[in-house]
C-alpha cells in the first residue's frame, strides 16, 4: 500500500506540471501613457508606452549626436510604434503607406491594436508580417521610468535571477504572477501545448498566424486558423506532437545547472492572402495571445546556491543582453537618422514679385 501511494504522488505531481497558463502579450497594456519629445516643444498628447521603454541613445553610432537628440532616441512597444512589413512583391510605396498599426478604443477592453493592410488588388498571393518595432529583450532589468522617458535601473534587479521588465509583475515571492499579462516574454518554458489570440475579424478571408520566438532564437510560426468571421473569438493552435499522458513521453535528463531557464517571446503575427480572394485593405483588431505550456524547470530548494557561487548564467545572459540592446540599438539609430535626414516641408517656397527700383 505504501508503495502505490508514493506512486500515485509522484504521478500527481508530474500532472500538476501541465496546462500552466501565460498571457504572453496583452496589447491593452501597451496604451500610451507618457509622452517623449523635445524639451522644447509644448507637452504633447502621450505618445509612448512607459513600462515598455528602451533608450537606444548610448549605442555604437549614436555617440556623435548632441546630447539633446540622443535624449530623444527613446522608443516603447506602444501600438502605433509596431512595424507592417508586406511581401516584397506587394511592397510598393503605396502599399507600404497605406500599412500600419494603430491604438484603437474598445468597448469591451479600454483599447486594443488595430492593423490596416493594403494588400496588392491583382490575383497573387501576399503576406504581411505585424512586428515589434525592436526584438523584445528576455533579460532587461526592473526599472523606474520618468514621465520624460528616462529608465532607472531597480537595484540589485538583473533580470535574471528575478522577473524582468518584460515579464509578468512579480507575485510577491520573487516570480512572475501568470495571472498577469506580460509584455512579450514568459520564462520557464518547456513544451507547448497551446496558442491562443483573441481577434476582432471583419469577415476577410485571410489567414492569421503568430510568430513564436525562443531562447536560442528559432522562430516558429503556428497557423492559428481564418479571420472570415465578425466581431471577437479566439483562434487557436494545438500542438499536435504535445503528449498528454506521462507514460508515453520520452524521459530523459538535462543538467540543471549551469543550464540557462529557457523562455519564448512573441515575435508578432503573420497573415496571409491567397490569390483568389479578395485584396485591397485588410484590417483587424487585435486583443492578446496566451499559451499553454509545461514548465521546463522545477522550483526546489536546493543545499547550495550555485549561481550564487559562479555566477555562469549571469556573465552568459548579460551578454546576451547587450548583444540584444545593441542589434536593436543600431537599427533604431539608422530609423532616427534617416528620419532626422526626411524632408518636413510641403509646399515650396512663393517667388516673390519683381519690383522697379
Amino acid at each position: 500500500m505504501k508503495r502505490m501511494f508514493i506512486l500515485v504522488a509522484v504521478l500527481l505531481v508530474a500532472g500538476s506540471l501541465f496546462a500552466k497558463e501565460a498571457i504572453l502579450i496583452d496589447f491593452s497594456k501597451l496604451a500610451v501613457d507618457i509622452y517623449v519629445g523635445d524639451d522644447e516643444q509644448e507637452q504633447q498628447d502621450p505618445n509612448q508606452n512607459r513600462q515598455t521603454m528602451m533608450d537606444f541613445g548610448n549605442v555604437r553610432g549614436a555617440n556623435t549626436l548632441p546630447d539633446t537628440q540622443k535624449g530623444l532616441m527613446k522608443t516603447s512597444l506602444a501600438i502605433g510604434n509596431w512595424d507592417v512589413t508586406l511581401a516584397s512583391s506587394s511592397r510598393t510605396i503605396g502599399n507600404q503607406v497605406l500599412s500600419k498599426t494603430k491604438q484603437v478604443k474598445s468597448k469591451q477592453w479600454e483599447s486594443v491594436m488595430g492593423i490596416r493592410v493594403h494588400f496588392p488588388v491583382e490575383p497573387h498571393h501576399s503576406w504581411a508580417m505585424i512586428k515589434p518595432p525592436f526584438d523584445i529583450p528576455a533579460f532587461e532589468p526592473q526599472a523606474t521610468i520618468g514621465d520624460d522617458g528616462s529608465i532607472e535601473v531597480t537595484e540589485g534587479s538583473n533580470g535574471i535571477t528575478g522577473p524582468s521588465r518584460f515579464e509578468a509583475p512579480d507575485d510577491g515571492n520573487g516570480k512572475p504572477d501568470s495571472t498577469q499579462p506580460a509584455y512579450g516574454v514568459v520564462k520557464n518554458v518547456g513544451t507547448i501545448k497551446s496558442v491562443a489570440a483573441n481577434v476582432y475579424g471583419l469577415n476577410f478571408p485571410h489567414s492569421l498566424s503568430a510568430i513564436l520566438v525562443d531562447s536560442q532564437g528559432n522562430e516558429k510560426t503556428v497557423f492559428l486558423g481564418y479571420l472570415n468571421f465578425d466581431g471577437w473569438a479566439e483562434l487557436r493552435w494545438d500542438n499536435p506532437a504535445y503528449v498528454s499522458e506521462v507514460r508515453n513521453r520520452e524521459l530523459r535528463l538535462y543538467p540543471l545547472y549551469p543550464t540557462s531557464t529557457p523562455f519564448v517571446k512573441f515575435g508578432g503575427f503573420l497573415v496571409k492572402r491567397d490569390a483568389a480572394k479578395e485584396g485591397g485593405d485588410f484590417i483587424a483588431y487585435f486583443k492578446d495571445v496566451k499559451i499553454i505550456y509545461d514548465e521546463a524547470v522545477l522550483d526546489t530548494e536546493r543545499d547550495i546556491e550555485d549561481e550564487s557561487e559562479w555566477n555562469i548564467i549571469r556573465d552568459r545572459e548579460t551578454d546576451k543582453k547587450i548583444f540584444e540592446m545593441e542589434r536593436f540599438g543600431q537599427n533604431q539609430v539608422l530609423h532616427y537618422l534617416d528620419k532626422q535626414k526626411q524632408a518636413t516641408q510641403s509646399e515650396f517656397t512663393p517667388t516673390p514679385t519683381g519690383g522697379s527700383n
